[in-house]
């Protein structure tokens, strides 16, 4: 059986085959990841205002505030390049690339690729490892990853 394995953060997706040793296939970056919020929109978030109160409050008087929300511009663009990782994984999976799956990423990405995958794909791995090991030598990467996977 053919195993992949897939080192990811928000900015960087390293693909290697698993032998004995791993041997680097590509590398997808995401340019995006690393820009300021500021440099993601072009404009501040809009504003919401509440209505003055009509009975006893100061006529005119009205409260307001940003809108934001969870959805920062950082957390999107790291959403859209979970979903470009997930999507080349299936593409690959499809064309027989490989059989078995290891992801290898911090717990909050690791969680955004999950939720992206197809059940076929879900189904293809076999270990999840919580870490942010991208900018980790090939050597640190290969020493998670159970020697029992190794063919």
């Amino acid at each position: 059986m053919r195993t992949r394995v897939v080192v990811a953060d928000q900015g960087e997706a390293r693909y290697y085959e698993l032998t004995d040793t791993l041997h680097f296939i590509r590398k997808t970056t995401h340019p995006q990841a690393h820009m300021r919020d500021r440099e993601l929109v072009s404009d501040r978030p809009g504003r919401l205002f509440d209505h003055a109160n009509l009975t006893g409050g100061r006529r005119g008087g009205v409260a307001h505030h940003a809108t934001g929300g969870e959805n920062t511009p950082r957390k999107v663009e790291a959403s859209k390049f979970a979903h470009q990782i997930v999507e080349d994984l299936d593409t690959d999976r499809l064309h027989g690339q490989y059989d078995r799956l290891v992801v290898v990423s911090g717990p909050a990405f690791l969680g955004l690729l999950r939720s992206n995958m197809p059940k076929a794909l879900q189904a293809a791995v076999v270990l999840e490892v919580e870490k942010d090991l991208v900018h980790s030598t090939d050597q640190a990467i290969r020493d998670h990853i159970p020697r029992l996977l190794g063919e």
